[in-house]
C-alpha cells in the first residue's frame, strides 16, 4: 500500500528566492499562496518527483526511416524545479508535517 503523497516533495527555501521562482514548477499558484516561517525568512513550495531507480531503455522503429532508435531515460530523480539545490531541505510528507508543527513555522496559541 502506497502512503498518501508518495512522489510529492516540499523544498523549504529562503524567503528571498520568492521573487524569482517559477511557479509553472511547483504546485502553488504564486507567491500569495505561500505560507512563510513566523519569522518570516524561510517558505516552502511543494512539487511532484519520479524516482527511476535503473536505466529504462526503450528500442523503437522509426517509421520515417525504417531503422530502430534507442533512447535511454538515466537513473535519477525526476520533476524537481530548476532553483532545486542541495542547500535547501527537500522534506517527505511526514517531514513537512512535523515541521510545520514546530514554533519556527506556528506560533503557539494565547488562551486568554
Amino acid at each position: 500500500m502506497s502512503t498518501p503523497f508518495e512522489n510529492r516533495r516540499w523544498l523549504i527555501i529562503p524567503a528571498t528566492l520568492v521573487e524569482s521562482l517559477d511557479f509553472n514548477q511547483v504546485l502553488e499558484f504564486n507567491q500569495d499562496s505561500l505560507r512563510y516561517s513566523v519569522d518570516g525568512t524561510k517558505t516552502f513550495v511543494k512539487y511532484e518527483i519520479r524516482v527511476i531507480e535503473e536505466d529504462i531503455v526503450v528500442t523503437m522503429l522509426n517509421p520515417e526511416s525504417m531503422e530502430e532508435e534507442t533512447f535511454t531515460t538515466q537513473a535519477g530523480t525526476y520533476g524537481r524545479p530548476s532553483f532545486w539545490s542541495e542547500d535547501y531541505p527537500e522534506l517527505t510528507h511526514p517531514e513537512i508535517l512535523a515541521l510545520l508543527a514546530t514554533e519556527e513555522w506556528s506560533e503557539p496559541l494565547s488562551i486568554s
